[in-house]
């Protein structure tokens, strides 16, 4: 974060340390080569550079005015400015922060006050399910019909990513509002919705597929027979908790719907099973080739599509 004594504000943001180093001194050099009588002008600018908690940014302040900051340290905050009275000020205001931080309210008791609502985003599946007196959550509902009314066609639909702040804004809605409206033209961009949708899944505590059910699902795509393999695939779905068989069924035929469009977006259930497989399907602990089991989920999913009718099918064998 950059703030000039004019006023003016920008935000850089990166997930990658290095890159927002290389930003951080690039802009310090080009401040370190103005004129002497131009660079006093700038004794309030502020470079900061944050991926940390409160709490570890307040501890990280303590020994940070003790330590020497090596380069390759992580989460580290710059301040460029040559007040005397500033190591006062931050003294101050790290002390108010500390205070407020230790007496603000926990999420339960905020939660009971009906000051926060239960998430959607982060929840586990069945208490979603629960809260709405379903078996499949109504936001996975409301994307896949808002996906399927305008986005069959979008070329690279599920693959291409939408802008993530304005899904990171609609998963703060979804978290804090009932009503959702997917036709509003703040959700127009189709990516958006998909992004959201996808979002959703990978941050379920525990993924669509149970994971006590991982292993199990690796074996049985592992079966060279064809309908053997089919048959495994099938008796494991059926075995799945209700809200996670009925969600599975209902996005698996919308992928489906998606596949069936190929020609004209590009998503065959190839593409779709490397978009979902991870996301969908992951063992609690990573151990072994993640490049072994990342060919085995997508190789699940492309299945479970290609032979949807049959796994997903109420009649007995």
């Amino acid at each position: 974060q950059i703030t000039t004594v004019s006023g003016n504000e920008f935000l850089l943001q990166s997930d990658i340390d290095f890159l927002i180093l290389d930003w951080f001194h690039a802009i310090k050099n080009a401040i370190d080569r103005l004129p002497k009588e131009r660079s006093c002008t700038s004794r309030n600018l502020e470079l900061k550079l944050r991926r940390s908690s409160s709490i570890e940014l307040l501890n990280r302040l303590d020994t940070e005015s003790k330590e020497p900051k090596p380069e390759h340290r992580k989460s580290l905050i710059f301040r460029l400015n040559y007040s005397a009275s500033d190591t006062n000020d931050r003294n101050r205001v790290k002390s108010r922060l500390k205070k407020f931080i230790s007496r603000r309210p926990s999420l339960k008791t905020l939660q009971e006050k009906g000051l926060i609502k239960d998430q959607i985003f982060g929840s586990h599946l069945h208490l979603v399910c629960e809260h709405e007196k379903s078996t499949v959550p109504q936001f996975v509902r409301l994307c896949i019909n808002a996906v399927e009314k305008r986005g069959l066609d979008v070329d690279g639909i599920y693959r291409v990513s939408g802008n993530l702040a304005t899904i990171q804004k609609l998963r703060f809605v979804v978290n804090q509002e009932e009503k959702l409206n997917l036709d509003d033209s703040q959700w127009e961009d189709i990516h958006v919705v998909t992004g959201a949708l996808k979002m959703f899944f990978r941050e379920l505590p525990e993924p669509l597929f149970p994971y006590c059910f991982f292993e199990q699902f690796v074996e049985a795509i592992k079966i060279q027979d064809n309908a053997t393999r089919i048959k495994s695939i099938r008796s494991l779905v059926k075995k799945l908790p209700r809200p996670n068989y009925d969600t599975m069924k209902i996005l698996f035929e919308h992928l489906k719907k998606i596949a069936a469009k190929e020609s004209v977006n590009l998503m065959s259930t190839q593409s779709l099973g490397i978009v979902f497989g991870p996301t969908l399907l992951r063992p609690e602990k990573e151990t072994g080739n993640m490049a072994v089991h990342m060919l085995y989920q997508n190789q699940i999913v492309e299945l479970m599509l290609s032979e949807y009718s049959k796994i997903f099918s109420s009649e007995e064998d």
